[in-house]
């Protein structure tokens, strides 16, 4: 399963070059990701979160700048006993050029006990019905 959103680069988000910040496709896959949880139906408030990054990369392709439509399309990539990964794939909205690719490492996480988990049943037959199939 794919799940796509639509970002519009603001001035904000571009540097001294005029193109996009390094930093910005972060934050561009954290809304992607926020966005896929929710759909998958996770409860998505900081009272309640299960779910604790622990890394993140970006490869960065070509340049985007502001004002650019932006589609970025998660995936999950693998899942495992206290974690999955999800791919996020960064493309021009208007020529589908690759801009940017990224991936994460989820751990499903306790954070009154301050440890990780297993994923629970039911959540990892939803993360495994989303696992991208080659």
């Amino acid at each position: 399963m794919e799940e796509t959103i639509k970002v519009k680069v603001r001035f904000c988000e571009t540097d001294a070059l005029g193109h996009v910040n390094n930093t910005s496709y972060f934050i561009y896959f954290e809304e992607a990701r926020v966005q896929f949880f929710e759909k998958m139906g996770q409860s998505m408030n900081s009272d309640s979160w299960p779910f604790i990054l622990a890394s993140a990369s970006c490869d960065f392709l070509s340049q985007a700048y502001f004002n650019q439509e932006l589609v970025i399309a998660t995936t999950i990539s693998k899942v495992g006993g206290k974690s999955f990964s999800l791919e996020h794939l960064v493309e021009d909205a208007k020529d589908g050029k690759a801009v940017a690719k990224g991936k994460a490492s989820i751990v499903f996480y306790n954070f009154t006990h301050q440890k990780s988990e297993d994923i629970p049943d039911e959540l990892r037959r939803q993360l495994e019905a989303c696992l991208a199939h080659a």
